[in-house]
């Protein structure tokens, strides 16, 4: 097997656990069932995993730590402080969010990596405070408005709902009229 077959049947597996870990959750999701969603046998997948924890801490990492440079790159490109603010949003949370509310179990996805994986979520937490920081200039800021962003995910809204919410706190802290800091 090539490097890039090994590296699309890895994809596959990924995308395959993360389905399961949002519609079955941590507990419920077997190695069987990642197995048949991504069509190989569950002897292969416990030749490329060990055990479900090891998967699980793959698919964090390739679909929320993986989008760290895109967020800096956001954070620190050109446009309004508002601007830069609502792409990081959309990088970090928005975009994962949206895969995750119309699952029964999406809710519990960041729980249970908190849980499973502790230091990769404190890292993704970490670049994310850093990007918002950054456009906002301090950290109390920035914990602040991440803070207030976890809580616009509370009543699990729908993506529309979220994504006003999101544009109406990047406002409050980077009100779009502010040309101060910004990059163009």
């Amino acid at each position: 097997m090539t490097d890039d077959e090994a590296a699309v049947r890895r994809a596959r597996i990924l995308t395959a656990a993360r389905w399961c870990f949002l519609n079955f959750g941590f507990a419920k999701t077997a190695f069987e069932d990642i197995a048949k969603r991504a069509n190989l046998s569950r002897t292969l997948l416990y030749r490329i995993f060990k055990d479900k924890e090891e998967i699980y801490q793959a698919v964090f990492v390739d679909w929320l730590v993986s989008r760290h440079p895109a967020a800096k790159q956001a954070a620190e490109g050109p446009g309004s402080p508002y601007e830069r603010l609502l792409g990081v949003c959309r990088l970090m949370v928005l975009e994962p969010w949206a895969e995750m509310v119309g699952t029964p179990m999406g809710g519990e996805f960041l729980e249970a990596c908190e849980r499973i994986d502790p230091e990769s979520e404190a890292h993704y937490r970490k670049v994310v405070h850093g990007c918002v920081a950054a456009i906002l200039g301090d950290e109390a800021s920035a914990e602040v408005f991440l803070l207030a962003l976890d809580g616009l995910l509370a009543d699990r809204p729908s993506m529309e709902v979220l994504e006003q919410r999101t544009q109406l706190l990047a406002a409050r802290f980077a009100p779009r009229s502010s040309k101060k800091g910004a990059r163009s």
